[in-house]
């Protein structure tokens, strides 16, 4: 049994089955999100509801974030019932979401001021590895704070890399969504100039995965493209989001433009809800 109390707020296709998984593993968790729904399975499975952020804080040694955007985990933090609101001295909060270098900053500074403790920590994966604990997660914070947190990392990924201080994690976090943009456009194009010159996309796709230029991305993205089908294990306008927070992180080389500009235009057409790998449907029009 861990003894560390955690609290969750953010349920979200990535928050539950984290959640999940650190209950599965002998944590104590309550959770808060403001569409109960989300609660129920969790419930079922050993956590508690609590009321408000604010219980959440009161009742729970660390609390984990895990939201869509900058703005809503600044609100969850500094609302007026957000996490900072009562004094909460010597507890941790632990943001997963992917947010702006400069937000992680923010919040340290704020936690600060609080005396609460604060650690960045992005994650480089989607579903599948949040469902089998297989993220590679990212942090950023003193190596003390990492300490702390460590037992909860080692059951939500198969790695947890301390990146620095916090902010730096949320650098890396967009360093590498920018490659999987690069990868996962490179990949659509490649596919859609064979089939255009009389190679089958099956038979592309088996060259791309069985050479030097297969990875785990491409495998995982292949079954999509044969089915042109799209779930969203990771939605395109999250990675939109990403892209552009690169950009105003100073981002600058000759590839993030047009790479941005591309699945700006796929959101626009109405491909923002489906998986970053609908990139493909809209480069098809083109």
């Amino acid at each position: 049994m861990n003894t560390l109390k955690l609290g969750w707020t953010g349920l979200g296709n990535m928050g539950n089955p984290m959640v999940m998984n650190l209950l599965k593993s002998g944590f104590e968790v309550s959770v808060f999100n403001r569409t109960k729904d989300k609660e129920a399975p969790l419930l079922a499975a050993g956590a508690k509801s609590s009321s408000s952020l604010q219980e959440l804080m009161e009742t729970c040694d660390v609390v984990l974030t895990m939201l869509s955007n900058d703005a809503a985990v600044i609100e969850v933090f500094e609302g007026p019932t957000g996490l900072l609101s009562k004094t909460s001295l010597g507890k941790t909060i632990i943001n997963m979401s992917t947010v702006a270098p400069e937000t992680s900053r923010y919040l340290n500074t704020i936690c600060n001021q609080h005396q609460v403790h604060f650690i960045d920590a992005p994650v480089s994966g989607s579903v599948k590895p949040a469902q089998d604990g297989t993220l590679v997660i990212l942090v950023g914070a003193s190596t003390e704070d990492y300490e702390v947190a460590r037992p909860i990392f080692d059951v939500l990924g198969k790695i947890a890399i301390h990146v620095g201080e916090p902010g730096v994690a949320s650098s890396a976090k967009l360093a590498i969504n920018y490659l999987l943009g690069l990868n996962l456009q490179g990949m659509a194009e490649t596919v859609l100039f064979a089939e255009k010159n009389g190679v089958s996309k099956e038979n592309m796709l088996n060259i791309i995965n069985q050479g030097a230029c297969g990875n785990g991305i491409t495998n995982i993205k292949t079954p999509s493209i044969l089915n042109d089908s799209y779930p969203a294990a990771f939605a395109l306008k999250h990675l939109v989001k990403d892209l552009r927070l690169a950009k105003e992180a100073g981002l600058d080389s000759p590839l993030i433009h047009p790479l941005y500009d591309s699945y700006a235009a796929a959101e626009k057409e109405g491909l923002g809800d489906q998986d970053v790998m609908a990139i493909i449907s809209s480069l098809k029009k083109k």
